[in-house]
């Protein structure tokens, strides 16, 4: 394949993402109590819940009427009804960073260009990839600690892990990944932090048109070259489009399955019987990813808007107004999950919306449950007898809107 630049990191090398995601998502240790107090008051609220739950305003919204949603049934109604609830609103933010990407599209446009990009993650498509870019990946970081006895899953696996899965997935250099996450993550401070969020989506940009032009004349077997010759009714996908799901892969593909991963790892180690269970029993894993995801999944809040002025559960909703509906909020309903705070791989099995739902449920959903199944299953393999590290702080799962604990400090045998 010919040259194509090399990835530009921020004119401030010293800028770092990672302490700002604090600021774009919360510090909360437990916004659930809160989301359940406000819940029992009635599933439809007119404010902005951010201040209450101590999150950084979003300047993209302030000017727009806020209502708050919760619980199962008003959750589900939302997801299930993209014509009255918008995914257009996304374009006051993460649309700046990801620009016209199928998340902040509505029909028609949003079946037509998703049924191209979803080809590329349907399940047996993403099997293959279990073996061929998640091992690998897997191996390469487990080796670097699996003999020492100790270790940080979080900083030495989980926060590594889904991102070099994709830079595997698009064939991007090696040498760059370091630049490739710190630009992922960036595009997500665009909410209060317009600069970096801008700076971030335009060197991803620029150097997603130079690849996928040079995989158009030159492609190979990766996924930009797959999707630089996917059609549409037949005509090739829209440079643009391409590049804004390409921005949104690298950050949501592996900001999302390092949070999900995260959690079980934290759901199951502060639960040792279950553990113990699904270490002697593999076959329960993909119940324990699901109650993971339920438990506290990576997105607590989603975002739309009414593209006509209506009525939620008695409650009016103007045109254009900002919807934050509280996923976390229904997957923690009482009135569907017994107990629902508690963390049992073994409860009844029950919808949740970890993913969202409807048209607009998450593309890349297989594949996150790929990955965590091989993260686990190899974790199991390798660190024998793994259990928390009685001489360090237990695992502290933090934030509002996208939860994950900064540590999982483990010993094993």
């Amino acid at each position: 394949m010919g040259a194509i630049p090399r990835i530009q990191d921020f004119d401030d090398p010293a800028y770092d993402p990672f302490v700002s995601d604090d600021a774009a998502f919360g510090e909360h240790d437990d916004p659930y109590p809160q989301l359940a107090r406000w819940r029992e008051q009635g599933p439809v609220h007119a404010f902005d819940y951010r201040s209450a739950l101590g999150l950084h305003p979003d300047v993209t919204m302030a000017v727009l009427p806020a209502y708050l949603v919760l619980g199962y049934d008003a959750v589900e109604s939302v997801f299930l009804d993209p014509q009255t609830y918008s995914n257009g609103i996304y374009a006051r933010n993460l649309g700046i960073s990801f620009g016209q990407s199928v998340s902040t599209m509505d029909a028609p446009d949003h079946p037509r260009y998703r049924k191209i990009f979803q080809k590329a993650f349907l399940p047996n498509t993403v099997s293959k990839w279990g073996e061929t870019l998640v091992d690998p990946v897997v191996a390469s970081l487990m080796e670097k600690f699996s003999g020492r006895g100790r270790a940080d899953l979080v900083q030495e696996f989980t926060h590594h892990y889904p991102f070099q899965i994709i830079y595997r997935q698009l064939d991007l250099p090696p040498e760059d990944v370091g630049i490739f996450h710190k630009l992922a993550i960036a595009q997500t401070v665009v909410s209060y932090d317009v600069a970096h969020g801008t700076e971030a989506s335009h060197k991803l940009g620029v150097y997603f048109k130079a690849l996928s032009q040079e995989r158009r004349a030159d492609p190979g077997d990766d996924l930009v070259s797959l999707l630089s010759h996917a059609e549409v009714d037949g005509e090739r996908l829209p440079e643009e489009i391409l590049i804004s799901f390409l921005r949104q892969l690298v950050n949501a593909g592996g900001d999302t399955t390092y949070r999900g991963t995260s959690i079980l790892l934290t759901g199951l180690l502060t639960h040792p019987d279950q553990l113990e269970a699904v270490r002697k029993d593999r076959s329960l894993i993909p119940q324990a990813i699901e109650e993971a995801l339920r438990w506290d999944g990576p997105v607590l809040i989603a975002t739309r808007t009414p593209s006509v002025d209506t009525e939620l559960c008695g409650v009016k909703l103007p045109a254009g107004a900002c919807l934050s509906v509280a996923s976390g909020s229904a997957n923690r309903d009482p009135s569907r999950f017994e107990n629902p705070d508690r963390f049992d791989i073994f409860r009844k099995k029950q919808r949740h919306f970890a993913f969202a739902f409807g048209p607009h449920v998450c593309i890349g959903q297989h594949l996150a449950r790929v990955e965590m199944a091989r993260a686990l299953n190899a974790i199991l393999d390798h660190l024998p007898n793994l259990r928390l590290d009685p001489d360090m702080p237990p695992p502290r799962i933090q934030g509002t809107m996208m939860r994950v604990p900064k540590h999982i400090h483990v010993r094993f045998d």
